[in-house]
């Protein structure tokens, strides 16, 4: 399928409540060169090929992000913001329900401010291609694995370690047959002590399809913390 035939959703999730930020205001809405952090991941989409957005936040937030995010800067391709759940997938689930029918979909993390246009056209060329990918850098660090004592148990090569990121593009289909197995199954997978962290790994363990690592950024960063937000700070005065 051609990238220009093809018809793309992504969801943007915000409806976490950054507590490691500390602080009273929800580090998505914090102000980074006089803009919310959630302004930049929703203009890197509404400036691409993307053809829809939905917005996940929480109930709380759903007046503020319409007026103050989507109305103000006029984001024309947000078509709804949503309430979200009480785990990540939980606010992913609600985001897939929520976007009209396309052929990929890209689920990306609001407090990622400097995902690019570059980075969403080579996720896009891989998800054609593989029907699921992520974005992605290796790591720079040696890894250890430790055990549940804080004792290292294995170092994994270096060479074969990434650090994912998002957006994590999904053929549609896959992605939404993917979710409803787990809300399904969602009890089972917890009795078994199985944690869902992230999209690709909903695909993985519930689809058993592969999922192709695609090359993000080093500035793709998520801001979690204070020390991420000077760090974003910088890359956004360069």
């Amino acid at each position: 399928m051609e990238k220009k035939k093809c018809r793309c959703g992504a969801v943007v999730l915000a409806a976490g409540s950054g507590k490691r930020m500390g602080g009273s205001t929800k580090k998505q809405y914090l102000l980074m060169g006089g803009k919310p952090v959630l302004y930049y991941s929703l203009k890197a989409f509404e400036d691409s090929f993307i053809d829809e957005i939905v917005l996940v936040t929480g109930a709380e937030d759903i007046s503020y992000c319409q007026q103050e995010l989507v109305e103000k800067f006029g984001f024309t391709k947000v078509s709804r913001v949503t309430e979200g759940g009480k785990e990540r997938y939980h606010s992913v689930a609600c985001g897939l329900t929520a976007l009209s029918n396309c052929d990929y979909i890209f689920i990306h993390d609001g407090a990622r401010p400097f995902v690019t246009g570059e980075i969403l056209e080579r996720c896009l060329t891989d998800a054609t291609e593989y029907g699921a990918c992520v974005a992605g850098m290796p790591v720079k660090d040696t890894i250890k694995i430790a055990d549940a004592k804080g004792m290292i148990r294995e170092t994994p090569d270096r060479n074969l370690v990434w650090m994912v990121q998002t957006p994590q593009v999904f053929d549609a289909l896959l992605i939404r047959s993917a979710y409803q197995k787990l809300l399904a199954e969602e009890e089972k997978l917890l009795q078994q002590g199985i944690h869902i962290t992230d999209d690709a790994m909903v695909v993985e363990t519930l689809m058993r399809h592969p999922v192709k690592l695609t090359e993000g950024s080093y500035q793709n960063i998520k801001i979690t913390t204070p020390e991420d937000m000077r760090v974003a700070e910088s890359f956004l005065a360069d």
